[in-house]
């Protein structure tokens, strides 16, 4: 902590103060399901976290999609070998 201090790393400080004041972790984040409930199951959790992702990548497109117009592939790019000069 001293060495921390001495050499102004400021997050070393504060982490190691955190250790020594109390249990340092890291906050969880529970996983609800569809009605905001908790889900304790791990199996659960991952089935949940399943379903939400192939919701998401699954969804219709969207009706009017913007116009992206093609790249071009006639581009002025000199290919000729570099020369030391």
């Amino acid at each position: 902590m001293e060495k921390a201090a001495t050499e102004a790393n400021i997050k070393q400080l504060c982490d190691t103060t955190k250790k020594l004041v109390r249990k340092y972790s890291k906050p969880e984040r529970t996983v609800n399901d569809k009605e905001g409930r908790p889900i304790i199951e791990i199996q659960k959790q991952k089935n949940r976290w399943v379903e939400h992702f192939e919701e998401l990548l699954n969804r219709p497109t969207t009706l009017n999609p913007p116009h992206i117009e093609a790249a071009h592939t006639d581009l002025p790019i000199d290919i000729t070998a570099p020369t030391i000069e």
